[in-house]
């Protein structure tokens, strides 16, 4: 079995590759710094269901520290592999404080790839974003579309985080693979994501805040099939920029009518305008994911929003109190 180190381990995506690695019999090296950049007790709830799990050690830790970085790898056997989840992510919030994401997003990969190089590491991932594409691209989106002209400084800091992979790869034969992740949702998912704040409206009978129309679209996977495709990635493969997800496209319009047949409540609409940063549409083609990692979807979009919603309904005694920004 393997070892390898996961940053962002108590976050939406970290959390589940963590528990699917250590089913798989290997062991995991979690780093998270824990921060407040939505509700803690949602880190809070995922950490806790993997610290109790045999082969888990965690170390809270900022990937912006590269000495406490060195420390942990100097500290540990040697690791096959990095799976780097950890960042500062939101398109909207990226506009207010965009020094935070380059120093996370950008400046945290390159220690973790300078750690990689110094340790010896033979391969890493890097979890990057569909919002690298821009405001104009081909639905549903390849790999070979311009991700050169990104809008808000998040999709920026991350496309900075993919240069200094390929600089890497290049420079040290470190194996990349990097995964475009479209939209993820889940159990236990993002509080400031539209999924989770949306069941929490509507569940809650507060107004739901729509940006736009409503018929922007957006292409939705299962969080448990997004981590089995990361996991997938820890082939060798050289160098690789993989779309991930996106596969099954709705309107958040027709989304939010599955969430209130589900929870048996009408959503209290309240109407603003389209914020700039979002993208109108965005649907992945994950063809490359199929061909080069033998990587399929397993959950269907309804059966995904039945599972989160039962997951909060279930948790509903702290999650309606969750901070919904």
């Amino acid at each position: 079995m393997s070892r390898y180190l996961v940053t962002g381990a108590a976050g939406f995506i970290g959390a589940k590759v963590s528990e699917l690695l250590l089913q798989d019999g290997h062991t995991v090296v979690g780093v998270d710094n824990l921060n407040d950049a939505y509700d803690i007790r949602l880190k809070e709830w995922r950490l806790k269901r993997l610290v109790s799990q045999k082969g888990f050690a965690f170390h809270q830790n900022d990937i912006r520290d590269y000495r406490g970085l060195s420390d942990i790898f100097a500290a540990s056997k040697s690791m096959d592999g990095i799976i780097n989840l950890a960042a500062r992510a939101g398109v909207r919030y990226s506009v207010e404080n965009p020094w935070e994401y380059l120093e996370t997003n950008t400046n945290g990969t390159l220690n973790l790839l300078e750690a990689a190089r110094r340790f010896e590491v033979p391969k890493f991932i890097l979890a990057s974003t569909s919002s690298i594409y821009g405001a104009n691209a081909p639905l549903p989106t390849s790999e070979e579309a311009d991700s050169d002209h990104p809008l808000q400084p998040y999709s920026a800091s991350k496309k900075g985080a993919e240069a200094l992979c390929h600089a890497y790869h290049f420079m040290h034969n470190l194996d990349v693979t990097i995964f475009r992740y479209f939209t993820v949702y889940g159990p236990a998912g993002r509080p400031d994501m539209v999924m989770f704040r949306f069941a929490q409206w509507i569940a809650e009978g507060k107004p739901v805040r729509m940006n736009g129309d409503g018929e922007q679209t957006r292409g939705f996977t299962y969080v448990d099939d997004i981590a089995r495709g990361t996991i997938l990635g820890l082939k060798p493969l050289g160098y690789e920029v993989i779309n991930l997800g996106g596969h099954e496209v709705i309107s958040i319009n027709e989304m939010t009518r599955i969430l209130e047949d589900l929870i048996g409540k009408k959503a209290i609409m309240e109407w603003y305008p389209a914020h700039k940063a979002d993208m109108l549409a965005n649907w992945a083609d994950v063809s490359k994911a199929k061909r080069s990692l033998g990587w399929a979807p397993q959950v269907g979009l309804e059966e995904g929003i039945s599972r989160m919603v039962d997951w909060y309904m279930q948790e509903r005694d702290w999650t309606s109190q969750v901070l919904t920004p």
